[in-house]
């Protein structure tokens, strides 16, 4: 696949703003899936697919590893969930091409506009951490949801993982934003690695291209972490209603045209 200078110019800024996304809320695949079929228009899907997971594991890692050098996760809750969330993205992407867009999509506009209506409603939540929802319960119900749930979805489709990741754990163990960011960086680098595996398996990884992006994709992402990390919770619930909003504006879009 050849691509001209206009083409790498727009691959790697949309690599460089992808991983600065992902590091503070998710969500990095709205920018970096459309600019990879902006650039090859006629490819096959699961190849561009397989790439993005290599150039997003990168930055994710990077990210995750920021976060840790700074404040530690509940290994409770992280070190199951990523694991059940590599099996379950491992699954996913096993299925990616069996699946319609066109009958997930609905669904996951649904939960994002009730992600949107949680944030906006309940400015209180994710501010700052809640311990009396940090039960044995809930810990298995986070595990599940993010672990299975999230993960499988991040495998069969991508975009919004790190976002679902988040919500997930402020509202069902009540994390705050920045915790929660920093625990999904890790359960999402378990994700990327599942479903990368899989493509790779299959050949679908175009190694070149996603090694280049992913340069671009670890300076957004330690860029978006240390921000993050300075700026607080606050500055973290404001990109994820953004990023909300344009995951909705591209879904509802792409269900109209």
């Amino acid at each position: 696949m050849d691509a001209g200078a206009e083409i790498v110019a727009l691959l790697l800024g949309a690599a460089l703003a992808a991983g600065w996304i992902d590091a503070v809320v998710g969500g990095g695949g709205l920018l970096m899936l459309p600019a990879m079929l902006v650039a090859f228009p006629n490819a096959p899907v699961a190849p561009l697919l397989g790439t993005n997971k290599l150039t997003a594991i990168m930055g994710t890692a990077s990210a995750a590893v920021t976060y840790f050098l700074r404040i530690r996760p509940d290994p409770r809750i992280v070190w199951p969930t990523a694991a059940l969330a590599l099996m379950g993205a491992g699954g996913g992407a096993a299925l990616a091409g069996s699946v319609s867009s066109d009958a997930l999509r609905p669904t996951i506009m649904v939960v994002l506009a009730v992600v949107l209506v949680l944030v906006v409603a309940r400015p209180a939540m994710g501010a700052v951490a809640d311990p009396t929802l940090l039960t044995p319960r809930r810990i298995v119900v986070a595990v599940l949801l993010a672990g299975g749930g999230v993960g499988f979805y991040d495998g069969i489709v991508g975009p919004g993982t790190g976002t679902f990741l988040i919500m997930v754990l402020t509202a069902v163990v009540g994390v705050d934003f920045v915790h929660a960011s920093a625990s999904a960086k890790v359960v999402n680098t378990a994700t990327n690695l599942g479903a990368l595996a899989v493509f790779a398996w299959n050949g679908d990884v175009l190694w070149l291209l996603g090694l280049g992006l992913a340069v671009c994709n670890v300076i957004g992402a330690q860029i978006g972490a240390r921000m993050a990390l300075n700026r607080g919770s606050g500055f973290v619930r404001l990109v994820l209603v953004a990023v909300v909003l344009m995951l909705l504006a591209r879904l509802g879009w792409e269900q109209l045209a």
